[in-house]
């Protein structure tokens, strides 16, 4: 995404493109719809830890670990194989994501550090920078061109400055677009989805159209599927207002998928308690 030129604020003018204000109409009503469902406002507390288990298990399905939820719920050991990382991973950055919120609007570089820090859960040299001239990103979903280091500092950089000069775009808009941009600059060496879709998730729940943390986008992006996201990645990669259009209404139903989810987790509850 370019963030230069006469526009002031490149994130609103992508709320006027078309078919994006209804995405984002459609969105809120979903997210509003959640909110007053009679279980939340009982049981609000239970609704949040199981969105936060359902997204980290389908964040963790994009990057390759397609675990059943049971088996992320009753997996305790995380250490084992590639997969179980990955799992754990995913699950470290959605404990993580929420005690981040108050950072992210002043320094969303550093937030981003810390999630990779997180995910990554090592100390090598590369864990918790942006990668440097001459290092790969592994990311087993993503086989986009890589940006070299120096042009995604760049981006990185103006990314951050659009998130701390603040915007009048939709908090859909702003999610799918550092979500989209995480994906296609892949800033660090590893766990570059995961990352991408903690941020989306944190932004979603920063920017006050998911406060309470129940309407997790991941879950709507595993059930899109692979394809579906790789396609609507390649829109936003490139550059096109009907790319980049289509990704948002994307990022848009997966929140909404993500909705239906938590949703019918308030109907189970509520046939439980009657």
């Amino acid at each position: 995404m370019s963030t230069t030129g006469a526009n002031a604020d490149p994130l609103a003018a992508l709320g006027t493109l078309p078919g994006v204000a209804e995405s984002v109409e459609s969105v809120r009503k979903a997210v509003d719809r959640v909110y007053g469902h009679r279980v939340m406002r009982r049981r609000s507390n239970a609704i949040t830890s199981e969105a936060a288990l359902r997204g980290a298990r389908g964040s963790a399905a994009l990057s390759g670990a397609d675990w059943a939820l049971e088996e992320v719920r009753r997996r305790t050991d995380f250490s084992g194989d590639a997969e179980a990382r990955v799992v754990g991973a995913s699950l470290r950055l959605t404990a993580e994501a929420g005690q981040l919120l108050s950072i992210w609007r002043q320094s969303p570089l550093r937030v981003l550090a810390r999630l990779h820090l997180v995910a990554a859960a090592s100390d090598a040299d590369e864990v918790g920078r942006p990668r440097h001239a001459g290092e790969r990103a592994e990311e087993p979903l993503i086989e986009l061109p890589l940006p070299d280091a120096a042009e995604m500092s760049g981006r990185l950089d103006g990314l951050a400055d659009l998130i701390i000069a603040g915007t009048s775009a939709p908090a859909l808009v702003t999610a799918a677009v550092v979500h989209g941009e995480l994906l296609a600059l892949r800033p660090f060496t590893s766990h570059n989805g995961l990352v991408a879709r903690a941020a989306e998730r944190l932004v979603l729940i920063g920017s006050g159209l998911d406060p309470k943390a129940v309407c997790p986008a991941e879950v709507g992006h595993a059930e899109l599927g692979r394809a579906s996201y790789l396609a609507a990645l390649d829109g936003y990669v490139s550059g096109t207002p009907a790319g980049m259009a289509a990704w948002i209404a994307h990022c848009g139903r997966a929140v909404e998928l993500g909705v239906r989810e938590s949703t019918a987790v308030c109907e189970a509850l509520q046939r439980g308690a009657a």
